[in-house]
């Protein structure tokens, strides 16, 4: 993560250099550019200064021998035009061959005849191939009679540019390099305590809330930002426990006062008339007083549940290795039939609890609650690393309105408020698989034998098991 910090600080450094060094290079560059047509400009006014001698007096050979030796001695094409632009004196061969490749020649030229020194046109960027061309009127006023030009390659000019530009270039990179230097360590040092925090809420995230941030660690910004997140970690914890330790407490509590109500209300049963509606008042009674007690069963057993929140791995043979033998002595007692399809190796994180106990209560669900003649188990590998758990039924099914309602806590389906129950099982199983990073859906099950719909599907969907992690 300190990498992120460079990439902010390492920008900057280069726009501080570039701020530095760019103007520096241009004027390099521009320096170097304005030397050269100083140099061209001298030559070609000494040139025009011969040339407008040697046209009045007729003697060109001199002139003519003085082009041609600057010519071979410097290998910039200078020649003496007229008015119409043919070549008068100079090597015109090498100048016509310059001059086809110069776009700007025939503007510096035009200018030079009418009486006027031509500016030049400044395309010194090295990576521009231009030639500089320099032009001098002959005569003066409305007597030019010719123009001296000059086709000077920048080649070499633009070599040396790049080279200054390289040195300035070495010398910005200095305190760049400075600059990461002392940036890596410090933004290591800032950053590392926010690696941990990060770590620290990834597990807090997943159930564990004994987890804390270093709070030694980093600038005291990040110190006091991690002791207010420890010292929050800390209330959410206690209250946590708190929660739970009053749900077991009050359920535990309320134990045996109920079993006394209830061996109390079952002690009246030989005092009872015949006639009148004692019996039935006695048998509501007692109905009432056995709901109450798997009430509590299922509060304290959900406060037991709900206190292991760490997920680990397990093997999906060995959980059904401990359960499918029992699970078929129940659907055989029930008349109702049981299949297991599930491939071997299949390695998942269990929630907490257990993942045999989310299945026994499925598929106690599925016997008690559907009037299903067939269950169904299956399992598979599903999209991305994940595991699926189905348990599928032919019975009554629930109506699709109600499937995101059966996931809460109390809820019962109209249908099964005379079967006994608390409404608490599958919210407590969606609660724990949802605590190792998984779901529990409800879908469509098994089509039913008389061919009025389907029944229901109860499907877990868990993390696979990293392979490192020991069973």
């Amino acid at each position: 993560m300190h990498r992120r910090l460079l990439v902010v600080l390492v920008p900057l450094a280069v726009l501080l250099v570039a701020a530095l060094g760019v103007p520096l290079s241009v004027t390099v560059a521009e320096r170097e550019m304005q030397e050269t047509y100083v140099n061209r400009l001298n030559d070609v006014g000494r040139f025009a200064s011969l040339a407008e001698t040697a046209l009045s007096t007729g003697r060109t050979e001199a002139l003519q021998q003085e082009l041609t030796r600057y010519h071979d001695l410097y290998g910039i094409p200078v020649a003496l035009i007229d008015t119409s632009g043919a070549v008068l004196l100079g090597p015109a061969d090498a100048y016509q061959r310059a001059a086809r490749a110069e776009a700007a020649l025939p503007r510096i030229v035009t200018a030079a005849l009418a009486g006027a020194r031509s500016e030049p046109s400044w395309e010194w960027a090295p990576w521009d191939d231009s030639a500089l061309v320099v032009a001098e009127p002959v005569g003066r006023d409305s007597e030019v009679v010719g123009a001296v030009v000059t086709i000077s390659d920048l080649s070499r000019t633009r070599e040396l540019i790049l080279v200054r530009w390289a040195r300035l270039a070495g010398l910005g990179l200095l305190p760049l390099l400075a600059l990461t230097a002392v940036a890596w360590p410090v933004s290591a040092w800032v950053l590392r305590p926010v690696r941990k925090l990060d770590a620290a809420t990834s597990r807090i995230s997943a159930g564990d809330l004994t987890i804390r941030a270093d709070a030694e660690a980093g600038p005291i910004e990040l110190r006091r930002l991690a002791q207010s997140f420890n010292s929050m970690m800390d209330a959410v914890e206690n209250a946590a426990q708190r929660q739970r330790a009053f749900v077991s407490d009050a359920s535990h509590q309320l134990r045996n006062p109920l079993t006394s109500l209830r061996l109390a209300v079952e002690s009246l049963a030989p005092h009872l008339r015949p006639e009148g509606d004692g019996q039935q008042v006695y048998d509501v009674a007692v109905d009432e007083l056995k709901a109450m007690q798997r009430m509590l069963n299922s509060l304290q057993a959900s406060a037991r549940m709900e206190s292991l929140r760490t997920a680990s791995p397990v093997d999906l043979d060995e959980v059904l290795a401990t359960r499918v033998d029992r699970w078929r002595a129940l659907t055989a007692t029930a008349g109702q039939t049981l299949t297991v399809d599930v491939p071997p190796g299949l390695r998942l994180l269990e929630p907490p609890g257990g993942l045999g106990s989310i299945l026994d209560e499925l598929i106690s669900n599925a016997l008690r609650l559907s009037d299903a003649q067939a269950v169904e188990v299956t399992a598979g590998a599903g999209v991305g690393a994940v595991v699926t758990v189905a348990v599928r039924d032919d019975g009554q099914g629930i109506d699709v309105s109600e499937r995101a309602q059966a996931l809460q806590r109390f809820w019962r389906s109209p249908r099964h408020q005379n079967v006994p129950g608390t409404g608490l099982g599958l919210a407590i199983c969606a609660d724990l698989v949802g605590s190792a990073g998984g779901e529990l859906r409800l879908e469509e099950g098994l089509p039913r034998p008389d061919g009025s719909g389907h029944g229901l599907a109860a499907v877990v969907v868990l993390p696979v098991a990293p392979a490192s992690a020991p069973v």
